[in-house]
């Protein structure tokens, strides 16, 4: 499991961001603050209640130089398709190859609700010289992260 004060891993994946393209975490590293928000499911309640924050607070990151990226297993045209429904201003990584949430540990089986695997919701947050100051887990799937911590972390990672 990743810790604070580990190395970030890094990962390749698809991503969301106007267009879809190829993404490597290791290529964003080193350019300030990165956020990393897992979540279970592009359009469910909280999954979307969770990325809105992220984009109506998105200015107390960008201040001081953070990257936001959200993260589930959905689909690159799924995802494209979230971001452009809620306006969502930052890149949504697209995981269904499982890349990113096996490389930070943050799996969830929901195979109950007919899911095998989605990602824990989650939020890391990387320094400029890629390592971990910063994570959280939800105890339960409806369970957001403490913004303002999140903030805070981002602010301190400078």
């Amino acid at each position: 499991m990743v810790a604070t004060g580990d190395d970030a891993p890094t990962f390749t994946a698809a991503v969301a961001n106007g267009d879809i393209e190829r993404f490597d975490l290791a290529e964003h590293l080193g350019d300030g603050p990165v956020v990393l928000a897992f979540y279970p499911a592009a359009f469910s309640n909280t999954c979307t209640d969770e990325m809105c924050t992220f984009r109506d607070e998105l200015d107390r990151f960008a201040d001081v130089g953070g990257q936001v990226f959200g993260i589930s297993t959905d689909l690159p045209h799924a995802q494209q398709a979230y971001r452009q429904q809620y306006d969502l201003p930052f890149p949504l990584v697209a995981d269904p190859d499982h890349n990113a949430i096996e490389a930070y540990d943050v799996i969830s089986d929901f195979t109950d609700r007919g899911v095998e695997v989605v990602a824990q919701r989650s939020v890391f947050v990387v320094d400029s010289a890629g390592v971990v100051t910063y994570r959280w887990f939800a105890e339960h799937p409806g369970k957001e992260p403490d913004y303002d911590a999140v903030a805070d972390a981002v602010a301190d990672a400078v």
